[in-house]
């Protein structure tokens, strides 16, 4: 079973810059496809950022040029850099892994807050 926890959130003011981390256990992150994905209080769970096994990048459009997502397959860790942060951005941040079987799976979630 593919375990996911995630690290780095937390408070913090508009226009600052937090890093998520997510660790996953066993042995098949390197052939993952790895997201973040975020809900607001009152809204629906969103894709935020996700990258492929073969660093193919996407993102919602209202994260574009601010938020980076990465991944280091040998410390099987990806990694969300998030930028010029907005009250908008707040809410709880969800690691998924996607694997090859198209099975999903999710991390406990790490609670980040904009203030204004």
């Amino acid at each position: 079973q593919v375990q996911l926890v995630e690290f780095g959130g937390g408070l913090v003011q508009t226009g600052g810059s937090l890093r998520l981390s997510c660790v996953a256990s066993g042995n098949i992150f390197s052939s993952s496809r790895m997201g973040w994905y975020r809900q607001a209080p009152g809204k629906q769970r969103e894709l935020v950022a996700e990258i492929t096994s073969g660093g193919r990048t996407n993102y919602v459009d209202s994260v574009k040029g601010r938020f980076t997502i990465s991944r280091d397959n040998a410390k099987n860790t990806a990694y969300l850099q998030m930028n010029s942060l907005k009250p908008d951005d707040t809410g709880v941040y969800y690691c998924t892994l996607l694997t090859i079987t198209a099975t999903r799976h999710w991390g406990q979630g790490t609670q980040v807050t904009v203030s204004s």
